[in-house]
């Protein structure tokens, strides 16, 4: 597998459980703070575990704003269908237009292709 691909894949798993780790626990209130802070923490754990191989690797082939730009656009991805499916936020019109912004850095900061580091 490519490593482009290889580090676009870990950045979305990645991205899923960061998406849980800050979010997820919304959806339970009642849980004391202290719990849900460890449990984030494990969480994120596991997300870290995926994002720093997926930088490494994109790093030899992308430059660090582009490796950015994907995460941020990745993010927004991951972000909407969970807070839409699981925390029951109702979608807005917003996110389109946040996505829309997102495709335009992405268009500037790719233009010239990958950028080896």
């Amino acid at each position: 597998m490519n490593a482009y691909l290889t580090t676009t894949l870990l950045l979305c798993c990645s991205n899923i459980f960061m998406t849980f780790a800050w979010y997820g626990h919304l959806r339970y209130k009642a849980v004391p703070l202290l719990i849900v802070i460890l449990v984030s923490w494990g969480i994120a754990f596991f997300e870290y575990c995926l994002q720093v191989p997926a930088n490494r690797i994109g790093h030899e082939y992308m430059s660090i704003g582009q490796l950015k730009i994907m995460q941020e656009v990745i993010a927004l991805t991951v972000f909407v269908p969970i807070a839409t499916f699981y925390l029951r936020e109702p979608p807005r019109l917003d996110y389109l237009w946040a996505g829309l912004c997102l495709c335009g850095a992405a268009y500037f900061i790719f233009r010239g292709g990958l950028a080896a580091s």
